[in-house]
């Protein structure tokens, strides 16, 4: 088992859904972003997400957008990243760490090499959203092949006939876009989510967390509700660009977690 697997098993033993946080690697700089990173887990994160900062980020909103831009300016670069995780995994070994974003700085790279490094470093999962499962050959079986989870995002139009395709090798869990549109945009919706969630979880079999929309301990409170786990990603970032300390970053995790995990 991954340790996505492991995670996703042991929460459910516990009878608890998974808080997933997303923070974009080295932002607002490389020292302060691992300390964010380093702290998550401490807040109750049980997932992490880390993003990958790219320069024509599709389809995230204006403050994922700038904190791409704030990670890039300081210097930033998916080598970089790896090494974030590299220096995580020194005094944590067992959070899952899943990075997210763009196929362009991968295939800069090379996907062998990239691949390498990322389980060299204790990568767990990958999210690639402009990559589709046409196109599996070029990353996603691969990255299974070398024992990393792919994780794929369904969306709200996201059909039956399209679904299966979307599930055919994704493994760890899906990720439900609660919203159509980009990251921060709108509020999720517990009772619509609900039954896509139960649709999803019906044909793939594998845990759903939900995210995009998510802002509130008390939103993250009703999806958690519906769903195997929530993400929160642009509330987060947010309060990196406007210069809270990583302290007070991390106490408005907790807030998430809790709300989430339902203390």
């Amino acid at each position: 088992m991954s340790r996505i697997e492991r995670r996703f098993a042991a929460l459910r033993d516990e009878g608890r859904k998974a808080f997933v946080a997303y923070v974009m690697a080295g932002d607002p700089d490389e020292a302060t972003a691992l300390e964010v990173v380093k702290g998550l887990p401490g807040a109750g994160v049980d997932i992490i997400e880390l993003g990958i900062p790219f320069t024509d980020p599709m389809a995230d909103g204006p403050a994922i957008q700038a904190a791409g831009q704030r990670a890039l300016g300081a210097g930033m670069t998916l080598a970089k990243t790896l090494e974030t995780v590299r220096a995580f995994r020194e005094t944590d070994g067992d959070t899952p760490i899943v990075l997210m974003g763009y196929y362009n700085p991968i295939y800069s790279m090379g996907v062998d090499a990239f691949l390498a490094a990322a389980v060299e470093v204790g990568v767990d999962g990958l999210i690639v959203v402009d990559l589709p499962p046409e196109e599996d050959d070029e990353l996603c079986v691969p990255a299974n092949a070398a024992g990393l989870n792919f994780i794929r995002l369904a969306t709200p139009t996201t059909d039956d006939r399209r679904l299966p395709k979307v599930l055919e090798n994704t493994s760890g869990f899906v990720y439900y876009v609660s919203i159509t549109g980009i990251t921060g945009a709108g509020a999720a919706n517990a009772g619509q989510v609900a039954p896509e969630v139960a649709r999803i979880k019906a044909a793939g079999g594998l845990p759903v967390c939900v995210g995009f929309g998510i802002k509130t301990p008390g939103s993250a409170a009703e999806v958690a509700g519906v769903a195997d786990g929530v993400v929160v990603g642009s509330a987060i970032v947010e309060r990196i660009g406007r210069g809270d300390s990583p302290a007070d970053v991390l106490a408005f995790v907790k807030s998430l977690a809790d709300a989430a995990h339902g203390v």
